[in-house]
């Protein structure tokens, strides 16, 4: 009897038990949609001591968010449960964070693999399955991790070619002058694999541009690898699982390695703001691959003196210049078991000065499309041109076939003459940085050659082509957009064709500009000016994704740094950044406009991400740089100091200065209250009390100061402003103006661009960046439309009409000049654009719950445009909000992602109007859960049709 009730009791538990867990974990209306740690599905060579997990639900219903988490982390699969998880098992923690969580468990060792798998509860504690399970890899981590590997590079130049020169010539010089560059090394070596591999990795590090050869065939599909950086202090390798291309027996290695920013020892040595010798050294590489054998043994290779070193047919690269390839000076299968390298000599061991080598973590430079032949003719002096019909960044491919000896010379250019009858090489010219954009090939004479530049890129759409003979087609070139792969994961499309357009170019301009740094152009400069970087920041971000790539940038800055006399106090010393990061080509310490990339990379990365990382990571190097920038305070309140507003309309900084209409302190100072604003918050973040506090108050006294240096009453009215558009434009956008004084200010800026400038804005790229946001914001619309598509000079249609297919760093009227001088791709440009997601698709992150956890929706759009479609990317999944007009009605189609809210921003009237999902708001409110407050209607996840009588 007690046995058979023992029984029962049992059974009994059991049951009880097992409906529990059933009704835990039955919710199927909850599903992981993605996994990630670091913002990467199954990373590998993670090197941070506490990685950060993420993931994205997807949730059928309304009102759906998450209460609580169990994340588990184990050194296998078979230990990834509630019992034996042996790194860490958070436990339930009841909170609704879903992107971003820290790592809180044990030690985690270089080059391990871990898995991890994660359960979430629903608002009402309903249990999801656990997820499907995950992996990350870590890094080699330290320095100790690269075991013998050694530094190698060419130890003797065998160059014998007779094109191993090139021209060199700046403006001020009288002639040119032979310049060749280090060489471009070639290294091999062989080894014998006697057992079965269960896995192999290859690490490799190049201070300059490599790639990276196994039997034949080239490892992975990065180009122009790795990213540049300020190598002396934080160079970036790269990880290959090579586990597949091994085989057994002996595999040959090979590596080719050029000169990238590290050994670019010709141009900008002239450059009076710059160090002589830009060049680091001659390009070194170092490579270690790890066998891992499947009876549970290990072996390294790796490269040192015993590996063979040879110059070869790649005879002149530099990453300004181009290539120059020979292909008499081949070297045969160089990079396969077998070959005879005899005659190659021994690699020289090198000791580069590098502080730290760190795991590249942004996306790869590749050859991302291929471009056609749209027009081809002839030039007058004989010469094909070719159009490609797109200002790209990259190379040319060919494939030709000549006669052995023949030399045939690329010029790449991004403009025509204004004729249209010959190229016109500007900013690609030379003239600045001393080298013509030229790739050169020598063919060999056999058969049909096939070539594609390895080391060098350039910004062009037109080629023109010396030494062929007979016309260039499709077959025989073709243009190769060579860039950074982020991936495009926003986007936005109207009813107005035109900002669509815009919207293409803007992001071209981008594009062509993401070279492991955000650039200022593809070919003249290729440098990191600060300044121009945080201009088109939020554009990017809401574009693409971003994540890795500013945060890399922010270490460029970091280690841009040095010490810099404060201005007031001479005697104190502060890190400053320069104007270009990274780099020896530096410009001045960093002007206040363009130092705060410092401080808005952050903020930016912040409030559209949600990761505090990058905020705390930096906050001592953003506290300092504030603190510099605030020892320029006159005794009138305003800092005195400031790049400009860069690029307005007709402005040349040599011939027309007067055309910069916003004096620099005014916009820098302008930026600098909003910064100051942005350290309070940051300074709160990190637990600084007292700074937070001086912040406020130097926020506050900078307001003061600068309504009463600056705001003015425009002469013959009773509208005031700040005496020019852009800083008038800036302290709208900021917040500056007095409460009672934003009307006179908002009609005194209409009144300069309608009754003094014609119907034209007359910004460079601080006031471009918000002035159609700001137009909008303030019951503008029309206007900001009206001097975005008005065809007449100045205006983004004008450049549009004039046939560019990027945005030009200058605005002049083009039809008045010889050539379009200066450069015709400039990104700083692309940042009025944030306008099509922020007022047109009228979506914003909030502050308070960065990373679009909570977000407004307002759109704020002219009359002429009756719909526009925006999906915005998210730690959380996507918004998406598709809306139209019909007799004065908006119809919104929202998305709104689990675990978030929108802010619905919405007048008293338009309230009284509202329909949600085709109920009225009384009705809808009886069934549904949401909040009213202070003009917002607050609704949680889940797809809603939105309707109001817009005001």
């Amino acid at each position: 009897m007690k046995k058979n009730q023992l029984l029962f009791s049992v059974l009994l538990f059991t049951a009880f038990c097992f409906s529990c867990i059933e009704k835990t974990t039955l919710n199927t209306t909850i599903s992981f949609d993605k996994l990630l740690v670091n913002s990467k599905v199954n990373p590998s060579t993670i090197e941070s001591e506490q990685p950060l997990f993420s993931w994205i639900i997807n949730a059928e219903g309304f009102n759906k968010s998450q209460s609580a988490y169990h994340l588990l982390v184990a050194s296998s699969e078979e230990k990834l449960n509630e019992y034996d998880a042996d790194l860490w098992d958070s436990n339930k923690e009841e909170s609704s964070k879903s992107a971003f969580v820290k790592y809180k468990g044990e030690p985690l060792e270089p080059l391990n693999t871990y898995y991890w798998q994660v359960k979430i509860w629903d608002e009402s504690g309903n249990a999801s399955n656990w997820s499907e399970i995950q992996k990350f890899e870590m890094g080699l981590m330290n320095e100790a991790n690269w075991g013998d590997s050694k530094w190698i590079t060419l130890n003797k130049d065998t160059r014998t070619s007779p094109h191993r020169f090139r021209d060199y010539q700046t403006g001020k010089m009288k002639k040119p002058v032979l310049v060749d560059g280090f060489a471009a090394g070639y290294f091999r070596n062989t080894i014998d694999v006697s057992k079965n591999i269960e896995n192999a990795q290859a690490y490799i590090c190049g201070l300059g541009y490599y790639e990276l050869y196994l039997n034949g065939e080239k490892v992975g599909d990065h180009v122009l690898d790795p990213a540049p950086s300020n190598y002396d202090k934080q160079a970036y390798y790269v990880n290959y699982d090579i586990t597949d291309q091994l085989k057994s027996g002996k595999n040959a290695f090979g590596i080719i390695l050029g000169n990238g920013f590290y050994g670019q020892n010709i141009s900008w040595k002239n450059d009076p703001e710059s160090e002589k010798d830009l060049a680091y050294g001659p390009p070194t590489v170092r490579c270690l691959i790890k066998l891992k054998y499947s009876d549970g043994s290990t072996s390294d290779f790796y490269t040192d003196e015993n590996w063979k070193e040879a110059t070869g047919p790649i005879v002149f690269n530099n990453i300004y210049g181009g290539d120059t390839y020979d292909a008499r000076y081949e070297l045969g299968n160089w990079n396969t078991v077998g070959y005879d390298d005899a005659k190659w000599g021994n690699a020289k061991v090198a000791s580069p000065q590098v502080k730290e080598i760190s795991a590249n973590q942004i996306p790869p430079i590749k050859k991302l499309m291929e471009f056609e032949p749209r027009n081809v003719f002839k030039a007058p002096d004989g010469n094909w041109i070719v159009d490609f019909g797109q200002n790209i960044a990259g190379w040319v491919k060919l494939n030709v076939q000549e006669k052995e000896g023949q030399l045939i010379e690329i010029t790449t250019t991004e403009a025509l003459l204004t004729n249209g009858k010959d190229i016109f090489q500007g900013s690609t010219g030379g003239g600045a940085n001393g080298m013509a954009q030229i790739y050169k090939y020598i063919c060999n004479g056999d058969g049909i050659e096939s070539w594609e530049p390895k080391f060098s890129y350039h910004g062009f759409r037109y080629a023109k082509i010396n030494g062929i003979s007979s016309k260039p087609d499709a077959e025989m070139i073709k243009a190769v957009l060579v860039a950074t792969d982020i991936q495009e994961t926003g986007s936005f499309t109207c009813s107005d064709e035109l900002l669509n357009k815009m919207h293409s170019i803007s992001k071209w301009t981008i594009v062509d500009n993401v070279h492991g740094i955000p650039e200022d152009c593809p070919h003249r400069e290729k440098c990191g000016w600060l300044g121009d970087a945080h201009a088109f920041c939020e554009y990017a971000l809401y574009n693409y994704d971003m994540y890795d790539f500013y945060k890399k940038y922010m270490e460029d800055i970091r280690t841009q740094m040095r010490p810099t006399k404060g201005h007031n106090n001479p005697d104190i010393k502060f890190q400053v950044p320069t104007m270009i990061a990274p780099g020896k080509r530096t410009s001045t310490y960093a002007k206040i406009d363009w130092g705060v990339a410092t401080m808005y990379l952050p903020w930016y990365n912040y409030l559209y991400y949600g990761d505090d990382t990058i905020v705390k990571d930096y906050y001592e190097d953003m506290r300092g740089l504030t603190n510099f920038y605030l020892s320029y305070k006159g005794e009138n309140g305003i800092m005195q100091d400031g790049m400009g507003d860069w690029c307005p309309p007709r402005w040349d900084r040599r011939l027309n200065p007067e055309a910069m209409e916003c004096d620099p302190i005014i916009s820098a100072n302008a930026y600098f209250y909003d910064v100051l604003g942005i350290m309070e918050t940051f300074a709160e973040m990190n637990n600084d009390n007292s700074y937070a506090l001086k912040m406020k108050n130097e926020k506050q006294a900078l307001k003061e100061a600068f309504n009463k240096e600056f705001l003015v009453t425009i002469p013959n009215t009773s509208y005031k402003w700040y005496q020019s558009q852009t800083a008038t434009v800036q302290a709208l956008q900021f917040g500056m103006v007095p409460e009672e004084d934003i009307e006179s200010v908002v009609n005194g800026l209409a009144y300069d661009i309608v009754e003094v400038k014609g119907g034209h804005h007359s910004t460079g790229i601080h006031g471009n960046r918000y002035i159609y946001t700001v137009l909008s914001k303030y019951g503008k619309a029309d206007l900001a439309h009206q001097i975005l598509t008005t065809p007449e000079f100045p205006s983004q249609t004008y450049v549009m009409n004039s046939g560019f297919t990027t945005w030009p760093e200058r605005q002049f009227e083009w039809e008045k000049m010889e050539g379009p001088t200066n450069s015709l791709n400039h990104p700083m440009h692309s940042g009025f654009a944030a306008y099509f997601y922020e007022s047109l698709g009228g979506i914003k992150s909030s502050e308070d719950q960065p990373g679009f956890k909570a977000f407004t929706v307002n759109p704020e759009f002219p009359t002429s445009i009756t719909k526009t479609e925006v999906k915005v990317p998210t730690p959380y999944g996507d918004i998406i909000n598709n809306w139209s007009i019909k007799d004065d009605v908006l119809s919104l189609n929202l998305e709104v992602p689990f675990n978030t809210q929108a802010r619905l921003i919405v007048t008293p009237s338009e309230l009284e109007s509202l329909k949600i999902n085709g109920e009225p708001i009384s009705e809808f409110k009886q069934n549904n859960t949401f909040e009213i407050a202070d003009r917002f209607v607050i609704l949680g996840s889940g797809d809603y049709t939105i309707a109001y009588s817009k005001n």
